[in-house]
């Protein structure tokens, strides 16, 4: 069995609500069928200082091994995610956007252009920036997350990266 990681899950949003956020949903939904454990859930509005403030305090804490926001990834007005966590980063994953936008281009073509989704690592936590759509979260799930976020996944995944193996 693969080795259970602690996720925190970060829907950023100015209208989404708990009862709402079908892409935090999916995103529980999918971790806790895979054996994850949710280290928290929160939603927060666009606004690069606040979600900046939530993702430097779970980085700081060790109960939370890896992060997965959703939303805020495009190119409309108030979309900040990339400003506000990019510079978070130890190291950046450059093969989590280029990967998503390939597996994207086939399913809403050339628009994936639009998606600056990405990644990184920061204090020994994995951090993953997808774009707030359900679908994308899905997109995101299957064709990278759940494997590398799965122990057993051969020739490698980010559970050894985390912990030191």
């Amino acid at each position: 069995m693969s080795a259970a990681l602690k996720v925190a899950v970060l829907t950023v949003s100015d209208t989404r609500t708990q009862e709402s956020d079908t892409s935090g949903a999916f995103l529980e939904d999918a971790l806790r069928a895979a054996g994850h454990d949710i280290a928290d859930r929160r939603i927060v509005i666009d606004d690069i200082y606040q979600l900046r403030a939530i993702v430097s305090q779970w980085i700081a804490d060790p109960g939370v091994e890896v992060i997965l926001t959703t939303g805020g990834t495009g190119f409309s007005g108030r979309d900040s995610t990339p400003e506000a966590l990019a510079p978070l980063f130890d190291k950046t994953i450059d093969g989590f956007g280029e990967v998503f936008r390939a597996l994207s281009l086939t399913e809403i073509g050339s628009s994936t252009v639009q998606s600056r989704a990405l990644a990184g690592l920061a204090n020994d936590t994995v951090i993953f920036c997808m774009p707030g759509s359900t679908g994308a979260c899905r997109t995101a799930w299957e064709g990278v997350l759940r494997d590398q976020l799965d122990s057993e996944h051969k020739p490698c995944n980010f559970v050894g990266v985390l912990r030191g193996h």
